[in-house]
């Protein structure tokens, strides 16, 4: 082997060591930068009495999903940043802590009662960002203009929700649920905090005395009777002539056959 082919290999071989050098260096600034900028939750250390028992309550009833610090895993995502009304919401309405997983979390029975749900609220909240539970009076959403409030329903909600809310089915498994249920901050919340598909309607969207005039509309479609009879399910005329076309097909057949019973 000539002098001039081992010098080639060792300038060979201290290339690819360099290269190798290189990219480690790279992985490990990469590494170091996304440490420093990705969000993470931090186990709480406020004085806040709430805001312990509600750590409590997440470590027993959410971390299994969520994490300990609400860093977020494979099975749920964080919840660093998500805020009080979030958890208000998915916690109020029966959807969390979650039984099984699914194309969508249903409503049910909520598993901790309010004062727990504020508690595990707080906890989340001292976790960093995110709207806070909104904080009106009946009688601020009962002065609002139910004619205004049927217009932005109209035009933001009722295409997936129903124009009476009584929801309606989605792609893949997933629907808007029927808002029935739903007390005026649980509207509210959902607006500000967009759960499942729902979007999140800012205040720049749609202000608060907007959002306000919509929970308004949405109480009164609750308590408003059926003018024509039965409701039906609120969902339009296709469940009309279903039942129409059932039961006059129905009463036709009796007919033919009282007919040719007499015959």
């Amino acid at each position: 082997m000539t002098p001039s082919t081992v010098a080639g290999r060792l300038v060979s071989r201290r290339r690819q060591l360099a290269s190798a050098a290189v990219v480690a260096v790279a992985l490990g600034l990469l590494g170091m930068l996304y440490a420093a900028l990705a969000p993470k939750g931090q186990a709480s250390t406020s004085a806040d009495p709430a805001v312990q028992r509600g750590h409590t309550l997440y470590n027993q009833g959410c971390s299994s999903c969520h994490g300990f610090n609400g860093e977020g895993g494979k099975r749920a995502p964080s919840l660093v940043g998500v805020g009080a009304a979030a958890v208000d919401f998915q916690m109020g309405t029966g959807r969390m802590p979650l039984q099984q997983h699914g194309a969508e979390a249903p409503r049910k029975r909520p598993a901790f009662t309010n004062q727990q749900i504020l508690d595990v609220a707080a906890y989340v909240a001292s976790l960093g960002g995110g709207p806070p539970i909104p904080q009106f009076s009946t009688a601020d959403w009962q002065k609002a203009d139910t004619a205004y409030g049927g217009a932005l329903f109209r035009t933001n909600c009722a295409q997936c929700h129903n124009f009476a809310g009584s929801g309606g089915d989605l792609t893949y498994g997933k629907y808007a649920p029927s808002l029935s249920r739903a007390t005026p901050t649980q509207i509210y919340e959902a607006m500000i905090t967009g759960p499942e598909n729902m979007p999140v309607f800012g205040d720049r969207q749609i202000t608060p005395d907007q959002k306000l005039a919509i929970v308004k509309y949405i109480r009164v479609l609750k308590t408003q009777a059926d003018p024509g009879g039965a409701g039906l399910g609120r969902v339009g005329p296709v469940s009309e002539t279903v039942v129409g076309w059932l039961a006059g097909i129905g009463i036709l057949v009796i007919v033919t056959m009282w007919i040719g019973a007499r015959a």
